[in-house]
């Protein structure tokens, strides 16, 4: 769903121009998904993720090709409330491609980019998944859990390489291509967890993994309150938590799958009463962890969820 005004990011124009939201706290820039300056030669298309989860997918397909620098790249911060800075801005005013989450998640991308006057392609992955807000109801816009969305940013950010640097052009559709086939292995894990445990409820603690969940065949049984209210970083009603709480108590789930990004007292709640009543807990986070790329995430992330259901 998407991020709602009080956890949006906010573009504070000025000297500085910081962006203030939630507590706050400045992740790494100016570096790949790995967390530091992706060696290139000064010929590399120059490119600019909103987070290291893109910046990593246009490294695997640029190669050393491409010199990109990952804006959010830190795993131990909320991605709601990064601060920008120039640095930032300049990299975004020098990049040719800009690839960014769209749906509200990194507005500020945007801004600045219309400040800078940027003529950079920018790749906007909720707009190329086609996802859009079910009736009632508002938009998941955490698509990089979507595994079809990623095959077809993966094709977009090809395309987009090749346009910047057409002389490489057909090496960076065959990294596209190599890369969407380590994507199938783990849609087939997913079509296993549906086999095996079709129908089961689990809890969550906000949609990040929800696509992830879905494709799955499992049933999120979470209130709807708790979830949007933890994105929105608002406090769970009592009655709300006591409902929440109650999934592990009566064992109505056969999961917890936690972002560790956004803990809170009311998400720790429901972690220490999923651990008491003996159900699993599956942490995810929204940006890679360190010394991880984007398949060896995706990967532990969907094994650890089968493990967890098949205990």
């Amino acid at each position: 769903m998407p991020t709602p005004p009080s956890r949006r990011l906010a573009l504070i124009t000025g000297a500085s121009l910081a962006l203030l939201a939630g507590c706050g706290s400045s992740s790494d820039s100016g570096s790949d998904a790995s967390g530091s300056q992706s060696p290139a030669a000064s010929t590399a298309v120059p490119v600019v993720a909103s987070t290291n989860v893109y910046g990593d997918i246009a490294r695997q397909i640029g190669g050393a090709k491409v010199d990109v620098t990952s804006i959010i790249a830190d795993p131990d911060q909320d991605p709601h409330s990064y601060e920008a800075d120039t640095q930032n801005q300049l990299a975004l005013s020098k990049a040719k491609v800009v690839i960014e989450n769209g749906g509200g998640y990194d507005d500020f991308v945007d801004r600045m980019l219309k400040s800078g006057n940027s003529s950079a392609e920018v790749i906007n992955a909720v707009k190329v998944s086609g996802k859009t807000a079910p009736k009632g109801g508002e938009l998941n816009e955490h698509v990089w859990y979507d595994f079809p969305t990623v095959a077809r940013i993966a094709d977009r950010i090809a395309a987009a390489l090749g346009k910047a640097d057409p002389a490489n052009a057909a090496g960076f559709t065959k990294n596209a291509e190599t890369f969407k086939a380590k994507l199938r292995p783990l849609e087939t894990k997913e079509a296993r967890i549906k086999k095996d445990h079709g129908g089961d409820a689990v809890a969550i603690t906000e949609p990040v993994p929800l696509y992830m969940i879905e494709a799955s065949g499992l049933k999120n049984a979470t209130p709807a309150e708790f979830s949007e209210a933890i994105e929105e970083g608002d406090d769970v009603s009592a009655r709300t938590l006591q409902a929440t709480l109650a999934l592990f108590s009566d064992k109505q789930v056969k999961a917890l799958v936690y972002n560790e990004q956004t803990s809170g007292p009311q998400t720790e709640k429901a972690e220490a009463a999923a651990k008491a009543a003996g159900i699993p807990v599956v942490p995810v986070t929204e940006t890679l962890p360190k010394g991880k790329d984007y398949l060896g995430w995706m990967t532990a992330n969907v094994d650890a969820l089968a493990s967890a259901l098949d205990k």
